[in-house]
């Protein structure tokens, strides 16, 4: 895992901010009011595009009615947002953490702040569309909330952006792939739309920040963070199949997890999705080899 060399043309930190600062007064949304809230919901149509549901492609996917997969997709959607609201959580509070300890006068501390109150308004902007699209959240449990609160802690220099790109970029590349899908609800297109606009720019202060600080990393210190994301797969197989969808639906959850797991459909959608950070970090050297296989044991590489 070399360092990369950052090319002597790249801005700096402060004017790569506010290059994004331009780039949130121009186009920003406040979600309360640039989505239809009271626009009717298509009851043909769905919730996650049907290709991006956890069974699509498997027996038990062709054996249940379409409104059993709509249904099954809105229960899958509500559990996505659901992780959005707690991922987002936790990167604000160590965001804020971070900024006790920086200039505030800075232009890449005005961009965190500019950033973190983007995602206030996901936050909101989830919430509101579980309540919408009828679902109820997938609330964490006391052990999982320990865990929440705790990783603002741990989440601290290039970690902070590694965490943040785990967390933002795979639901992005997703997101990309299906909100002009035909079959989708209008107000999820409109969400993510919203969503990824605003997201892109995070991406980039994300990939800005590890990119500066890959080429002075210590020895251990890229150790570990090279490796320690390699836990955004488990992470994820377990959100993309969580047994509480499928109970909603009124499945059997053990075994619709079972299935999903082995679907090799559901392991190209999820390929796809990690294909875009896998090639980033292992651009700035930060895909470890314990990552690497827990990421592919995990069914994203």
């Amino acid at each position: 895992m070399s360092a990369p060399a950052i090319p002597q043309t790249a801005p700096t930190r402060d004017a790569f901010a506010e290059r994004l600062l331009k780039g949130s007064v121009k186009k920003s949304f406040a979600p309360v009011v640039d989505i239809d809230w009271d626009a009717p919901l298509d009851p043909d149509k769905f919730f996650l595009p049907p290709k991006t549901v956890s069974l699509y492609g498997t027996p038990l996917w062709d054996s249940m009615t379409r409104e059993q997969q709509i249904e099954l997709s809105r229960q899958e959607l509500a559990n996505t947002l659901s992780a959005g609201i707690w991922f987002e959580n936790i990167l604000n509070q160590a965001l804020l953490r971070k900024m006790m300890h920086q200039d505030p006068t800075a232009r890449a501390t005005h961009y965190e702040l500019t950033e973190l109150g983007d995602e206030t308004r996901h936050m909101v902007m989830f919430g509101k569309a579980i309540d919408r699209i009828g679902a109820k959240p997938v609330r964490p449990r006391r052990y999982q909330r320990v865990i929440i609160n705790a990783l603002p802690f741990a989440f601290q220099g290039s970690l902070l952006w590694v965490a943040a790109l785990v967390g933002e970029e795979i639901f992005d590349s997703l997101q990309r792939q299906m909100m002009d899908d035909p079959e989708l609800q209008p107000l999820v297109q409109r969400l993510m739309r919203i969503h990824v606009t605003e997201e892109a720019r995070h991406i980039q202060f994300a990939r800005d920040g590890l990119r500066k600080r890959a080429p002075h990393m210590g020895r251990l210190s890229r150790l570990w963070v090279a490796n320690i994301h390699g836990a955004g797969g488990l992470f994820f197989r377990h959100l993309f199949t969580n047994r509480v969808q499928y109970a909603r639906v009124g499945l059997d959850a053990r075994e619709a997890r079972r299935i999903a797991r082995s679907s090799p459909h559901r392991r190209e959608v999820q390929v796809l999705g990690f294909a875009p950070l896998a090639a980033f970090l292992t651009e700035v050297g930060l895909m470890g080899p314990i990552a690497r296989r827990v990421w592919t044991r995990s069914g994203f590489l």
